[in-house]
C-alpha cells in the first residue's frame, strides 16, 4: 500500500519520525490487513531512560560490555514499528507496511500471531513509573495517523502486550493511563 494521508505516512513511514530501519523484520503474510495496535513498554537497562540503547537493541547493536543486563539480551532479534522516548521523540524502526517482531506468542479475539496485523508501539518505561506528558501527546498524534490511514484500525483494536500475551508480558503495566489515552483520541 502507497499511502500519504495529509503527508503524515508515506509507504509506511511516519514522515515525523526519525528513520532508524532495523534488520529484525519480514514481510506481513499477502492477506494480512493492519488491524491492531499494541502498546509496550522498554526500558535499557530495566528501569533506567535515556541511555540511547533501546535503537541499538533493536538494530542488534547492543554492546554487552555497557551493562551487564545487555548480556542476557544481546543476541535476542525484535524490534518495534515505533519507541516514543520519554521526551516524546518518535523513532521508527520498521515500515508498518512489514512485520515487525514485536509481539512474539500472542492472541487477539482468538486470531494467534499478532505481528502479521498489528503495529507495536514501545514506550521508553517501565510498568510501574508513570509515563511522561510528552509520551502520550506523541503517542496521541501517532495513533491518530494511523486511524486514518489504516481504517481497520479502530480504537478498539487498540491493546497492550500484557492482553495478547497474558501470563507473559506485562507491559505497558499498571503505570499506562488507558483512560487519559483512549480519550485523548476522541477529544481535541
Amino acid at each position: 500500500m502507497d499511502t500519504i494521508v495529509n503527508g503524515g505516512i508515506v509507504n509506511g513511514w511516519l514522515r515525523d519520525a526519525i528513520a532508524c530501519p532495523s534488520p529484525n523484520f519480514n514481510q506481513r503474510p499477502i492477506e494480512a490487513e493492519i488491524s491492531l495496535l499494541v502498546i509496550h513498554n522498554i526500558s535499557l537497562p530495566p528501569g533506567e531512560f535515556g541511555g540511547g540503547y533501546v535503537p541499538l537493541f533493536f538494530r542488534n547493536q547492543l554492546d554487552t560490555n555497557a551493562h551487564p543486563y545487555f548480556a542476557s539480551v544481546a543476541k535476542l532479534r525484535v524490534s518495534a514499528h515505533l519507541f516514543i522516548a520519554r521526551d516524546g521523540q518518535v523513532t521508527q524502526f520498521v515500515s508498518f507496511e512489514n512485520r515487525a517482531w514485536h509481539a512474539g506468542i500472542s492472541s487477539f479475539e482468538g486470531v494467534s500471531n499478532c505481528n502479521d496485523f498489528s503495529i507495536g508501539i514501545e514506550l521508553e518505561g517501565a510498568d510501574d513509573i508513570l509515563y511522561t506528558d510528552n509520551q502520550y501527546l506523541s503517542l496521541k498524534k501517532v495513533t491518530r495517523q494511523l486511524l486514518v490511514t489504516y481504517p481497520t484500525l479502530t480504537p478498539a483494536r487498540i491493546t497492550g502486550h500484557e492482553q495478547i500475551a497474558p501470563g507473559r508480558k506485562t507491559d505497558p503495566g499498571p503505570a499506562f493511563d488507558w483512560p487519559r489515552y483512549l480519550q485523548s483520541l476522541v477529544n481535541e
